[in-house]
């Protein structure tokens, strides 16, 4: 019986977590994607919230949640190019 709880309990709250991910998509900006977005979407920079959040508004959804430098993880070669001097990528997250 209790090991149905549990099973039922990490069902729910893997439901859960899938549901408010479902509602939210991340966007990979190259620094050097010719808009000029990487001056305002650098930490402490004082346009990051307005740049964001038309960008999301721009592909279909209401607002970003978040926004700043990719985890470097995050980011292919094919994005930011195989030269040595790579430009820094940013990340936009949006909600619907």
């Amino acid at each position: 019986m209790n090991h149905r709880i549990a099973v039922l309990a990490l069902a729910l709250i893997a439901a859960s977590a899938a549901s408010a991910a479902e509602g939210e998509r991340r966007f990979l900006i190259p620094a050097n994607d010719g808009y000029g977005l990487a001056d305002c979407l650098e930490a402490g920079s004082s346009c990051g919230g307005v740049v964001a959040n038309a960008w999301c508004e721009a592909k279909g959804y209401r607002a970003a949640v978040a926004f700043g430098r990719a985890d470097p993880a995050d980011v292919t070669a094919t994005l930011v190019g195989t030269s040595r001097g790579r430009a820094p990528v940013y990340v936009v997250t949006c909600m619907k």
